[in-house]
Parts: C-alpha cells; structure tokens; sequence
C-alpha cells in the first residue's frame, strides 16, 4: 500500500514515516523543508527507506502528483505557531486552508486510489478548555481580555454568575471557540476535509493534537513548542521564560504517542468520519514544564515568572480522552518524565540557537505582547 506524508520531513511527519516504513509500507514525504523549521536542508533523521518528494502544498500540480498516487494520505504539513499566526495571517491561510484546499480539490476531480485521509488537527481551535461552575454546571469561559490581564486576573470567572469556576477535561463536542489565525486556519482544514469526505465517501479521520513534544523538534525555532523553547533557553544557561504566574496549564503529549494514534487512526474503520482528541487528559503547568527540564538537565536555573501576557492565549486546556479509548483503544503510554528525559538525551547531539529575544521583540513589535 502507498501511504502519502505531507510534511513528513518535520517533526511529527517524520515520525508517522518511520512507524509506515518498518510497518513495510510504501512511503513518500512530500514537504517544503521550511527555512524556519529545517533551515531548507533535508534532516538527517528522514528515513531513506521513503521516496521524498520536495515540495509545498501551495503548489497544485507538484501536490497532485504525489496525491494521485497514494492509498492513504496523512495530512501533516503546515505553518505553525499562534503568536505569528497574528501577523503572517497571509502565510498561515495561504499554507494551511489553501494547502488543504488543493489537496481536496485534487481528490475531487481526479481518477485517484485514495482510501484515508488522516488530517492534523489542533487543540488550539477549542480556545479556553471547559470548566466547571459549582452553580451553572458545565461552562467556556470567554477570552480573557488585555485589562483582565493587565490587572493580573488570570483566572476567567464563570460567564454566566462571574464566580469561581475550575477547569476540567475538553470533549471534541466542546464548541471552538478559535483565537488566533493559526486556530481557525486548523478549523478551516478539519472542516472542510470531513466535509468533502462526506460527500465523495472518502473516509477522513480530524486528529486533535494537543500540546506534542519530542526529538526532532526544532530547537532553534523560537515559535515551536514551549518545551523546546525552554530548552533551548536552559542549553545556552538562560532563564525559561514564563508569561503570566506559571499556573496556566496543557496538556503534554510525546509524539511516540501521536503516532500510535494515527496508525490507530489509518487501520480502524471505527475512525473514519470522526474527530478525536489526542492528549493525556493530564494537565502540568508551564511553571513546572520549566522546572522538570532544569532539574532534569541538573541545572539551577529557575523559571523568570514575568507576569506580562499574550494577546490570545488562554489559561486552560487539557483532553477528554474518552473517545478515542473507547472507540479505538488508544491510551497514551509515555509519561512525561520519561518522554523529557528521551528528549534531554535527544538534544545533547542537536545544536540549539536560543533565538527566544528575537521572537519575544517580534511579537512585541506586532503588539502582541
């Protein structure tokens, strides 16, 4: 069977390539190699096993190509980061619905074999996660505003009676309730990939990621994953640097994780035209991430606790797991102290820039922060 990786040269992409190949599947990588993420270059690490195919998403006919020959496509390739989402708001449609868009528009009008489409999806289309009221049951609270932040009001009150509320697990019913570009260009492609599959009867499965980390996230690229920023910052002996008091929580998972869903995902009928979460349903604050990497990196470096805030960002969210255990039997079996230690152990041979001050002046600049 051919199976299709669109931006399977990135982090998790090339994860899902490495499980496909010994699984003894025929595998393609299509991606741009993003100047941002693997700096143009071909990564070491991408499996030779795999066909690769340099190209970018935007681009139709080098897109129909790769598509038109596959079995099974995972839909992994994308520009990400929220922050930047806010002033690259161009870049973000143009590459994540436009991209999607062109994949679509490829199946639909073409003779093709496909019989899966797997998309990423992502938990930041939720905005802030559920929580619960002990007067109003079940609520979402709304964004936080700038002076709610300004003032130190990190906490959102209850939306209904304005009491204390606390957060609990996200259901994929949750409403989403997007905050930023990135968000809603991730909505976008969920959307219209169960819409078109639906309709021409190809079975699409919408993987909600939360919070992944792992070897083979850029250490360099100061929009990624909070923990390999405050790595990168620890490696060159700098300070984490921590927005609002640290207590703000996600969900963490390792991409080992991720990718035993998404084979779940390509090998159960019971996916198909369904959307899952995929986290732990455990929250850890960013505070913590922050200690656990110093500690674990045997380094006295504790946390600079800022108190400034990002335009957008929210307090909670973690995942309700249930569906996706129960329908497809997948239970995440990484813990994180087991997964920072793979990913300490990972960075010792990788050169890390710490480009944080680059990005926080950027972000600054755009009147984000």
């Amino acid at each position: 069977m051919k199976v299709l990786v669109t931006g399977g040269a990135g982090f998790i992409g090339s994860f899902i390539v490495d499980e496909l190949v010994d699984r003894g599947y025929d595998v393609t990588v299509f991606d741009v190699l993003a100047p941002q993420v693997q700096e143009g270059e071909r990564p070491s690490y991408l499996n030779p096993k795999a066909k690769f195919i340099r190209g970018d998403v935007r681009d139709y006919q080098a897109l129909s190509e790769a598509a038109l020959d596959s079995h099974v496509i995972f839909h992994e390739a994308g520009a990400v980061g929220v922050g930047q989402s806010q002033y690259q708001v161009k870049k973000y449609a143009d590459v994540n619905v436009g991209g999607a868009a062109n994949l679509l528009d490829i199946l639909v009008n073409n003779k093709h074999d496909v019989k899966k489409l797997i998309v990423a999806a992502s938990m930041s289309s939720y905005g802030e996660g559920s929580y619960e009221c002990e007067k109003c049951g079940v609520v979402r609270p709304r964004l936080r505003t700038g002076s709610d932040m300004a003032n130190g009001e990190w906490e959102p009150p209850c939306p209904n009676c304005q009491g204390e509320i606390k957060p609990i697990p996200t259901a994929e019913d949750a409403v989403q309730y997007c905050n930023s570009i990135y968000a809603l260009t991730k909505k976008a492609q969920e959307d219209m990939a169960l819409n078109i599959g639906r309709t021409y009867d190809i079975p699409v499965v919408v993987l909600r990621y939360f919070n992944v980390y792992g070897p083979r996230q850029s250490l360099s690229n100061p929009y990624t994953g909070v923990a390999a920023i405050f790595m990168s910052r620890i490696k060159n002996n700098n300070q984490p640097v921590v927005y609002e008091d640290g207590r703000q929580t996600r969900d963490f998972i390792s991409v080992h994780d991720i990718v035993k869903a998404n084979i779940l995902a390509m090998e159960k009928d019971e996916a198909n035209y369904e959307v899952f979460n995929v986290g732990t349903s455990i929250p850890i604050t960013i505070k913590d991430v922050a200690e656990i990497l110093a500690g674990l990196y045997g380094k006295h470096i504790a946390p600079l606790i800022t108190s400034k805030f990002r335009k957008g960002d929210v307090r909670h969210c973690y995942a309700d797991i249930t569906k996706i255990q129960g329908n497809l039997g997948f239970n995440p079996s990484v813990s994180f102290k087991q997964g920072m230690e793979e990913l300490i152990e990972w960075s010792e041979s990788v050169e890390s820039v710490d480009k944080f001050d680059t990005a926080e002046n950027e972000l600054r600049e755009k009147g984000i922060l």
